[in-house]
């Protein structure tokens, strides 16, 4: 199936398009919006994704929608029912949400006959049990006001739990996965037989590791006392712990290759920012090998996770009693598997591919079920 993959952002456009699993085009178009940039709107930057690519023969469009709350558990095909639930999601993703909604609507008005199908990032966590969402909070509040784990990158870790299990050689079905998605954001998840049953990230993607420009995890305290001693205003803190916080709020910098090489310089900050960074990995690894009784891989994807082969063991050091024991020089090479000889559980190394995931969920959606016989 030829299928059009769009990923669009407040002032980006991302786009490909597929003919089966080869890529025919690929794109972005950038700054929509802002003087001297590729389009004045979302609407021109999507007409300029049309007229950029071959839409002969095009069998549907695929959007990325960040957040599908606790409706949408699968990819979905887009009606205006759709659209509105997506519209009343927004104040749980007011970043991400809107842009999508935009994308949609305007690839509606260009191509009403395609078929246009919504993959959401928190779809794949729809799988993690009751008591891996809930908050121990007010459960009328949390009711109210939809508070509870959602988790995101999903697509992602789909993906990339799939293309371990080959890599081992196994059924998906009967393989346990921890993947590490460490890119600007960054999160971890504990993948059961191709089901997501734990996740870091949390009602947003502010919770979980340790990220470039976001906190992570913190007590909660910490934003009350920012607020009613600092005297911060709730919108300065959700600035400083979503911008200003990580490797950014470390260091100053929230690029891991120049936090490296300040550390082999024996910056204090560089160095305290990345054992922290590795610190967490270790802690959830930790964490998901207990809540899936062992794991047969853990995988490394993303920027960070693919191109940082320091991370990768430091994040993993001391876990020989735990049957994970990195090969150092497999990992310098950045081998697909950097495990060495002998370790009970494989480390993985995976590119991961969201839109390739998006193409494939959406060719899923509309496939016809097989006849029952």
């Amino acid at each position: 199936m030829k299928i059009l993959v769009l990923n669009t952002g407040s002032s980006s456009v991302k786009y490909r398009l597929f003919d089966g699993t080869d890529t025919e085009a690929k794109g972005l178009i950038e700054r929509i919006g802002e003087p001297g940039g590729d389009a004045s709107d979302h609407t021109e930057a999507l007409q300029r994704v049309m007229e950029s690519v071959d839409l002969n023969g095009l069998g549907a469009v695929g959007h990325r929608v960040v957040h599908g709350g606790s409706k949408f558990g699968s990819a979905t095909v887009i009606d205006d029912e759709v659209v509105q639930s997506v519209e009343d999601l927004v104040p749980l993703a007011p970043l991400h949400n809107p842009p999508a909604l935009s994308g949609i609507a305007v690839a509606r008005k260009l191509l009403p006959e395609v078929p246009q199908v919504a993959v959401f990032d928190t779809a794949f966590h729809q799988s993690i049990p009751a008591d891996g969402v809930a908050y121990a909070i007010d459960a009328d509040l949390a009711s109210r006001w939809q508070i509870r784990r959602y988790g995101f990158h999903g697509t992602s870790h789909a993906y990339v739990a799939r293309e371990t299990a080959a890599l081992l050689g196994r059924p998906v079905e009967d393989t346990k996965v921890i993947t590490l998605h460490l890119g600007n954001g960054a999160s971890a998840c504990a993948v059961d037989g191709s089901r997501s049953v734990a996740t870091s990230m949390g009602m947003s993607p502010l919770a979980g590791l340790v990220m470039g420009t976001r906190s992570g995890d913190l007590d909660p305290t910490v934003i009350f006392h920012l607020h009613r001693v600092a005297g911060l205003s709730l919108d300065e803190i959700e600035h400083s712990l979503t911008r200003n916080a990580g490797l950014q709020g470390l260091t100053g910098d929230n690029d891991m290759r120049t936090i490296q090489r300040r550390r082999d310089e024996g910056d204090e900050a560089a160095t305290l920012a990345f054992d922290v960074y590795c610190r967490r990995l270790k802690e959830y690894v930790g964490t998901y090998l207990a809540v899936l009784g062992g794991a047969d891989a853990i995988t490394f994807t993303a920027g960070v996770g693919e191109n940082v082969p320091a991370v990768r063991a430091a994040a993993l050091d001391g876990l020989a009693g735990l049957g994970i024991v990195v090969d150092p020089d497999r990992n310098a090479r950045g081998e697909r598997i950097i495990s060495a000889e002998g370790s009970a559980v494989t480390v993985c190394v995976v590119a991961t591919d969201e839109e390739a995931e998006i193409a494939r969920q959406v060719e899923a959606r509309l496939s016809p079920e097989p006849a029952k016989q």
